[in-house]
C-alpha cells in the first residue's frame, strides 16, 4: 500500500465502448474480484510504486513521450491464455502491438519509474485471472470469437490509494506537439 510519499500509478489504454463494457462485464461474470476496480485496458504500465514528488516530472515526461507517438488502431480479436504460467485468460491484439510495446517501453525510460517485471511485456486485455480453471475455461471459449477495432488517440495515467477502483489523473493524447512552457 502507498504511503505519503509514494503513490501507486500505472498507465493504460482505455477499450472504448460498447467494449469496454463487454469486456468488463465478461471478466466479473468469471468471478474476478478485479473487475469491480479495473474497468477493460491495454496495460502501458502496470501498477507501480513512484515518489509522490516525481509525478509533476512524471507527468511531463508521458506527455512527451504521448506527443511523440502518433495516434494508431488496435484491433482485438480472440482469446489467449498465459496459463500454465499464470492464471490469465485475456482478448488479444492483432493490430497496435508493435505501438503498445513502443509506448510502453518508452514511459518506463524516465528515472522515475523503476518497474521490475517477472515477464517480459505483452500487451493484451485481461479477461479473467486467478479465476478457478473452469471459469478461466469459459471465458477462454466465449471470447473466441471476439473482434473489436477502434482508434487509439490517448493513454491514460491512473493513480490507486490502495482500496476501491483506479481513479483517472490525465488523458494524454497521442501525436500533438507539447505546451511550449
Amino acid at each position: 500500500m502507498p504511503d505519503l510519499l509514494t503513490t501507486r500509478i500505472g498507465v493504460a489504454i482505455d477499450i472504448p465502448e460498447p467494449w469496454g463494457e463487454q469486456l468488463t462485464r465478461r471478466r466479473a461474470d468469471a468471478g474476478d474480484p478485479q473487475a469491480a476496480y479495473t474497468p477493460a485496458h491495454v496495460t502501458l504500465l502496470g501498477p507501480t510504486e513512484v515518489q509522490t514528488e516525481a509525478l509533476p516530472r512524471i507527468e511531463k515526461h508521458l506527455a512527451a513521450v504521448a506527443a511523440a507517438q502518433e495516434p494508431f488502431t488496435i484491433h482485438l480479436r480472440g482469446t489467449g491464455t498465459f496459463r500454465p504460467i499464470t492464471e490469465v485468460v485475456f482478448v488479444t491484439l492483432a493490430v497496435g502491438i508493435s505501438e503498445c510495446e513502443l509506448l510502453a517501453e518508452a514511459i518506463v525510460s524516465t528515472g522515475d519509474i523503476h518497474r521490475g517485471s517477472r515477464f517480459p511485456y505483452h500487451p493484451h486485455v485481461t479477461i479473467a485471472q486467478d479465476v478457478p480453471a473452469a471459469a478461466l475455461d469459459a471465458a477462454f471459449d466465449d471470447l473466441a470469437g471476439f473482434s473489436a477495432k477502434f482508434p487509439v488517440p490517448a493513454f491514460t495515467l491512473f493513480s490507486h490509494g490502495g482500496e476501491g477502483p483506479w481513479r483517472r489523473r490525465r488523458d494524454y493524447p497521442l501525436g500533438q506537439p507539447l505546451a511550449e512552457a
